[in-house]
């Protein structure tokens, strides 16, 4: 039996999104942007600014659509990495979603911190899932060759 497989991500600037569309070419499965209904500020330092307070307040922004997740086996699950850890709206799709008995494949782009603590929250966040190994990409520089690899280097624990 195939897994059926969704790409899900949430992009601001456009390099989580860049790094989901080589991720759902390879592996032929669905895709999902997560939106916010009000849209974060334009300004990258207002951006941030916002960001923040929402990790600290543990802010639960209001998504355009959940995107449910009901009919994947498979999660391919894709954030910019704010404040050491993935972006609120991310963390809402965790919350509205049902993960369990689903395998969660995460991916984070960033401006020089790293997953930081990304992977392990998102494990918090699904508990009844099996999270695998992630791909961490500096902001857009991701080859499709490392993607691929990543890719293939999860498909043996599907």
């Amino acid at each position: 039996m195939s897994k059926r497989t969704l790409v899900v991500y949430y992009s601001y600037s456009g390099n989580t999104k860049s790094v989901a569309e080589q991720v759902q070419k390879l592996t032929n499965s669905d895709l999902f942007e997560i939106e916010v209904k009000e849209a974060y500020p334009t300004g990258y330092n207002d951006v941030v600014k916002q960001a923040k307070l929402e990790k600290q307040n543990d802010v639960y922004p209001e998504l355009k659509d959940n995107g449910n997740v009901e009919n994947y086996d498979v999660i391919y699950l894709g954030t910019p990495v704010w404040w050491y850890t993935m972006a609120t709206p991310v963390k809402t799709f965790l919350k509205e979603n049902n993960f369990e008995g689903k395998i969660i494949i995460p991916f984070c782009t960033h401006g020089g911190g790293g997953e930081s603590s990304t992977y392990t929250d998102i494990s918090k966040y699904a508990p009844d899932a099996k999270v695998l190994q992630g791909f961490t990409s500096y902001e857009n520089s991701a080859k499709e060759t490392e993607i691929q690899q990543w890719v293939e280097n999860n498909r043996k624990d599907l």
